[in-house]
């Protein structure tokens, strides 16, 4: 079976918006991040179990609001209390975090064919995410991320670096091309590079 990703019929490579006259290094950068393990893991109420003994490739679940615990491959986004988003390389995880996690103390949902994931790189990032999103992106760091919606549209922010800001934005698959247009449309006053 082929998987065909969330965008492959919109998002073309190439030059976009008021890119002329400028040095290429310095344009916006619009990627499609496709093959990655996404992992929702949300522990009951009911469960008595210290979820800070737990480790996923050599990771701790935090449950401290906007914290993002990372390594090379992988990062754990705090996406509520007690509700975590991972996301990695390590396609073979999975099998790990089901031994790890009961299915009597959590519940375990395997999204990564059900996510677009947007990676936008360059100085202009947060003024791209502050025209359709309410949040005061001015105070987020490194290693943060947030749940708001973009232009109507739910989604999930990762705040991977910054220096350059590299963000991921995460949105369920049926609304991808939507948030990419909308996304492209805030890039082209700036100019951005699709990879």
């Amino acid at each position: 079976m082929t998987l065909i990703s969330a965008l492959n019929h919109i998002h073309k490579k190439g030059l976009f918006g008021n890119h002329e006259n400028k040095n290429e290094e310095n344009l916006l950068k619009v990627s499609e991040i496709k093959n990655l393990l996404i992992v929702q893991i949300v522990q009951y109420k009911s469960s008595t179990i210290s979820f800070e003994n737990i480790d996923i490739d050599s990771l701790k679940l935090k449950n401290e609001p906007l914290s993002v615990v990372n390594n090379n491959d992988t990062r754990i986004l705090w996406n509520g209390p007690k509700n975590w988003l991972l996301v990695s390389a390590k396609k073979n995880l999975l099998k790990s975090i089901s031994e790890n996690f009961k299915e009597t103390d959590f519940a375990v949902t395997d999204l990564s064919h059900s996510r677009a994931i947007i990676e936008i790189e360059g100085q202009d990032v947060k003024e791209v995410l502050k025209k359709g999103c309410p949040f005061n992106f001015d105070i987020l760091e490194k290693n943060n991320s947030i749940n708001s919606t973009y232009n109507g549209i739910a989604f999930t922010v990762d705040m991977i670096d910054n220096n350059p800001d590299k963000v991921r934005l995460f949105a369920l698959r049926s609304f991808g091309e939507s948030l990419y247009h909308s996304i492209a449309d805030a890039c082209l006053e700036y100019g951005y590079k699709s990879l």
